[in-house]
């Protein structure tokens, strides 16, 4: 039976959702979510999305403005006064002049656009987008909702526990075992412990070992919530029963359900739950430079994601009282760094990794698909002589400091790579047996990894921003508003 607050929480959603739908009979509205992990390339998307429209970009897959139809796309001022609004003008001038890929996120924000464009019967519409773009580790947080603080700090002793995960542990072990659940209250052991715990977690996140299941999303980015209580827990190893009064067990407890009430609550009542569509970023190519293990990790973490989702074809009944997100979007990010004959396999591999989420979603009636993309792309093709053999490789300038076969790249130098072909055998991919993985050798003498290139050096013409090149950005854009656009 569902708790007072569950209720009183529920009835503030519908409220919610029935002014939203109030406000949509006269000006039509898209909710589109874009999330995804840390350094999938979500600012990236969104800057491409909205300089593409605004531009008239060359979308061929995109109908509605392939055929014409959308006469202009326009921005129109924040929606809500609360958010930050999403800094489109620096980060398109970051890409575009310094040819350097925008700060990650690390809160949320908002852009409204404004879409003029013709019905297929010749009637002049307009829809608005409002762009909603937060750090994906927010939406891990989620399933703590239902969860206590003893299941979440048993489920994450067991991952600290596994593979890769238990060196990376180590020090906060160490530390675990010298501290008594039943014992009195201790903030300096907490602190200490709390300290270790995000430090073991921001070792996780790190290229060679790649994972992304590392909730408590805040620990990584706490913000304006630093140092204060409610982001200074850890797991604990407890006995059977309950927490005693004034133990460092119920103080733990204490501060895992402010965590909930102060930072995951408010994000999923003002902003999660009213999202229309979502897009989920995945930067596969790091769990592929990392092993096995991360891809595993990262099947764990979409699974997750998902069911987060309250997922379905959308009614007018649950639009008054609930909205559902009725399409969800995986895109395998930086496409570019593989030749084209690859693309398709990547998405072969995200596809098995959401397989079982997707599932489900799609039972429940919404729209799923996946599509390896490149938002804004930074290499070029090319056919490179090796002895008698023409190698299908890539151009590109890749990043200062970036490492191959020994060398350091300067950041300026143009280089031909050949990336190498993504293996078609997925299971030996999961298994092992496909490649070792970066986590399994020096990052200089990995046998298989991506090099990070920069933005493309653009052309100019006249004083208007150039087009961006991109991979299949159309084709993502079509799956989410196109049928909006009809």
């Amino acid at each position: 039976m569902a708790s007072l607050s569950e209720l009183v929480e529920e009835a503030r959603l519908s409220a919610r959702a029935l002014l939203d739908y109030g406000e949509g009979l006269f000006n039509p509205t898209i909710r589109l979510g874009v999330t995804g992990l840390s350094r999938a390339g979500k600012t990236v998307f969104i800057t491409a999305l909205v300089h593409g429209l605004t531009r008239g970009g060359r979308f061929p897959v995109f109908e509605s403005l392939a055929s014409g139809r959308i006469a202009k796309a326009r921005l129109a001022p924040q929606p809500d006064d609360a958010v930050p609004r999403f800094a489109y003008e620096e980060h398109l001038r970051t890409l575009v002049e310094e040819r350097r890929w925008p700060n990650s996120t690390v809160d949320i924000s908002e852009l409204r656009l404004v879409i003029d464009y013709q019905r297929h019967n010749g009637a002049e519409r307009t829809l608005t987008l409002d762009i909603v773009d937060y750090p994906g580790e927010w939406l891990l947080d989620l399933p703590l909702l239902n969860k206590t603080y003893e299941e979440w700090s048993a489920e994450s002793l067991a991952l600290a526990r596994a593979g890769p995960r238990t060196e990376l542990a180590a020090p906060f072990q160490a530390h675990l075992a010298t501290l008594d659940p039943l014992a009195g209250e201790n903030e300096q052991a907490t602190l200490i412990a709390a300290r270790l715990f995000t430090d073991y977690l921001r070792a996780c996140r790190d290229d060679r070992f790649a994972m992304s299941l590392l909730p408590p999303g805040r620990f990584l980015m706490p913000g304006n919530l630093a140092g204060s209580p409610a982001l200074t827990f850890a797991p604990l190893d407890l006995p059977e029963g309950s927490a005693p009064d004034r133990s460092l067990w119920a103080m733990m407890v204490r501060r895992f359900e402010a965590y909930k009430d102060i930072v995951v609550r408010p994000f999923f009542r003002d902003h999660f739950s009213r999202l229309d569509r979502q897009i989920v970023l995945v930067d596969a190519l790091s769990a592929f430079n990392a092993g096995p293990e991360a891809l595993h990790d990262l099947e764990a973490a979409m699974a997750g994601i998902l069911d987060c989702f309250r997922i379905g074809r959308g009614t007018i009944l649950s639009t008054l009282f609930r909205p559902r997100v009725d399409r969800i979007l995986f895109a395998a990010t930086k496409a570019d760094h593989l030749h084209h004959l690859s693309h398709d396999r990547l998405e072969d591999v995200l596809r098995r990794t959401v397989g079982q989420a997707v599932a489900r979603s799609e039972l429940a009636g919404a729209a799923v698909d996946v599509v390896a993309l490149a938002a804004v792309r930074a290499t070029r093709e090319a056919l490179v002589q090796r002895g008698r053999d023409k190698l299908p490789s890539i151009l590109g300038t890749p990043a200062k400091g970036e490492l191959a076969n020994g060398e350091a790249f300067d950041g300026e130098t143009e280089v031909a790579t050949f990336p190498g072909d993504l293996p078609t055998d997925l299971d030996g991919l999961f298994e092992g047996g496909a490649f070792r993985g970066l986590s399994t050798d020096a990052a200089d003498k990995a046998d298989f990894r991506f090099l990070r290139f920069r933005p493309p050096l653009l052309e100019r013409n006249g004083a208007e921003e150039p087009p961006l090149p991109h991979i299949r950005l159309d084709r993502a854009l079509q799956f989410l508003i196109g049928d909006r656009l009809q």
